[in-house]
C-alpha cells in the first residue's frame, strides 16, 4: 500500500508449514503486511516443497516460490531443548503461531496454545490440518485429493455417466488456506481486545464438506440427491452451463429471467422469449431437454469471438472457456495487475500470481521465497538480541538442525 501502513503490519507469524494448504495460508496474510517467518528443520530439508519438481533447481523451485514469496526462513529444531528454547522466545515476539502438520503432531511438538500461553497469553495458535485436531481421525495423515473424493465432489464433477473425476486445481487445500487466514485474523483480533490467545482448528475435512453448501442443504433437509450435469450445467437454473460454438466453447449463465430474454434476443429467437414452457426458471428447467438442444443449434453456428461480444453488449453474463495460456493472456489479467516478477539466484526471474486480496491501495510483496534458514541470523538477532558468539553456541548445541553451521544459521536476507 503506497504510503501507507498495510492492514496486518506488525503482525508477525511464526509458520511451522510446508507444501501448499498452509503456505498458501499464510501468503493471504503476507500481501496483507504481516511478518511471516518460516520455522523450519534443515535435518528434513525443511518445507518438502523446495525440491517440488518439474521447475526446480538444487535449492529452489517454482512451486515453493509460488507459496513463499515474502516469507523470511528460520532453521530451527523443535525437537532439541536448544531449538526449543529459540523458539519459546521467538514466541515471545510473536502473535500467531501457524502450523499445517497432522493432527497429533502439534501436540506433540508443544504448538497449542496450552503449551505456549505461558510465554505469550496472547498467542493465536492456528493449526491446519487433515482431519482436525479432536475426533477419531485426528492423527491419520490427508490430502486435497482424498477430500475431493471423501466429501462428494469427485461424484458431481465430469459428464454423466463418467468416471469420479477431481476438480483441476487443489481447491480443498487453497480454500482451507484462506479459511485458515479469516481464523487467524478473526483471532488476533479478539486477542487484542482480551489480551487472550486461542487454538484454531481449520482442516481439509470441514472445509470440503463446508463447501458443498446449498447442495448439502439440499440434501440434509428434502433428500436431493445431486449428480453430474451434462456440459457443467448449473443443477436448477437454465439455460447456465457450457456451450460449443462453432470454433470453441462459452459459459453463459442466465441466473435472472432479463438475461434469459436478452440471450434469446442475440440469438434471434424471438419466439423462445413468448414460449410459455419457458416463462419461468422452474418452466425452463422441466423442459429443458427440449429446450437446450435449440439453444445448442443457435450457438454452434456463431464464432466464439462473435457471440461473446454479442452477449457483452447485450448485458448478458457469460465468458469463454480458455486453457491455462488463453486465461493468462486475458487483457483482464493486466490491467487487475495480476502478475508480479520477483529475481531468483538460480530461477531467475519467477512470474507469478499476485493474491485475491485487496484492501486499500494493492501492491503485492515482490521479494522472493527464502532459502532454508537464512534469515536465521538475521531474526534472531533482530526479536532475541544474539550476538555472533550466541548463534554458534546454539548451532554447536543442535538448535538449528544436523547442517552446516553456514547452513542453520544463515546470513540475512539478500
Amino acid at each position: 500500500m503506497t504510503g501507507q501502513l498495510r492492514p496486518l503490519d506488525g503482525i508477525r507469524v511464526l509458520a511451522v508449514e510446508q507444501y501448499a494448504a498452509g503456505p498458501f495460508a499464510t501468503m493471504q496474510l503476507v500481501d496483507l503486511g504481516a511478518d511471516v517467518i518460516k520455522i523450519e528443520d534443515p535435518s528434513s530439508g525443511g518445507d518438502i516443497a523446495r525440491s517440488v519438481t518439474p521447475y526446480s533447481t538444487d535449492d529452489a523451485s517454482l512451486f515453493f516460490e509460488t507459496f513463499n514469496r515474502g516469507k523470511r526462513s528460520v532453521s530451527l529444531d523443535l525437537a532439541n531443548a536448544a531449538g526449543r528454547e529459540v523458539f519459546e522466545g521467538l514466541v515471545k515476539n510473536a502473535d500467531v503461531v501457524f502450523a499445517n502438520v497432522r493432527g497429533d503432531v502439534s501436540a506433540k511438538l508443544g504448538l497449542r496454545y496450552e503449551d505456549l500461553r505461558l510465554s505469550n497469553e496472547r498467542i493465536v495458535c492456528c493449526f491446519l490440518t487433515a482431519y482436525g485436531m479432536t475426533g477419531s481421525e485426528q492423527d491419520t495423515p490427508g490430502y486435497d485429493y482424498i477430500m475431493q473424493g471423501r466429501a462428494g465432489w469427485m461424484s458431481l464433477a465430469g459428464e454423466p455417466g463418467g468416471l469420479p473425476e477431481k476438480t483441476g486445481l487443489s481447491l480443498v487445500d487453497y480454500c482451507t488456506g484462506i479459511a485458515a487466514a479469516a481464523a487467524i485474523i478473526a483471532a488476533v483480533h479478539a486477542a487484542q481486545r482480551t489480551g487472550k490467545g486461542t487454538d484454531c482448528d481449520v482442516s481439509l475435512f470441514d472445509t470440503a464438506i463446508g463447501m458443498l453448501t446449498y447442495v448439502g442443504t439440499w440434501h440434509l433437509s428434502r433428500g436431493y440427491l445431486p449428480a453430474r450435469t451434462a456440459n457443467s450445467a448449473h443443477p436448477s437454473l437454465v439455460p447456465f452451463q457450457n456451450f460449443q460454438t462453432n470454433d470453441g466453447w462459452i459459459v453463459v449463465a442466465c441466473a435472472k429471467t432479463k438475461f434469459w430474454l436478452r440471450l434469446v434476443a442475440v440469438l434471434e429467437a424471438p419466439e423462445l422469449a413468448t414460449d410459455a414452457r419457458y416463462a419461468t426458471f422452474a418452466l425452463r428447467k422441466t423442459h429443458s431437454a427440449v429446450l437446450l438442444p435449440t439453444l445448442e443449434r443457435l450457438i454452434a453456428k456463431r464464432s466464439t469471438s462473435e457471440l461473446l461480444e454479442q452477449l457483452v453488449t447485450a448485458g448478458v453474463p457469460c465468458g469463454p472457456v480458455n486453457d491455462v495460456a488463453e486465461a493468462l493472456a486475458d487483457p483482464l489479467v493486466a490491467e487487475r495487475h495480476m502478475i508480479i516478477e520477483t529475481a531468483h539466484p538460480s530461477l531467475g526471474i519467477v512470474r507469478q500470481i499476485a493474491g485475491p486480496v485487496r484492501v486499500g491501495e494493492f501492491e503485492p510483496i515482490r521479494r522472493r521465497g527464502p532459502f532454508l534458514g537464512e534469515h536465521t541470523a538475521e531474526v534472531l538477532t533482530e526479536l532475541l538480541g544474539f550476538d555472533q558468539e550466541s548463534l554458534q553456541r546454539l548451532s554447536r548445541d543442535g538448535a538449528f538442525g544436523q547442517l552446516s553451521n553456514e547452513s542453520r544459521i544463515g546470513h540475512g536476507a539478500s
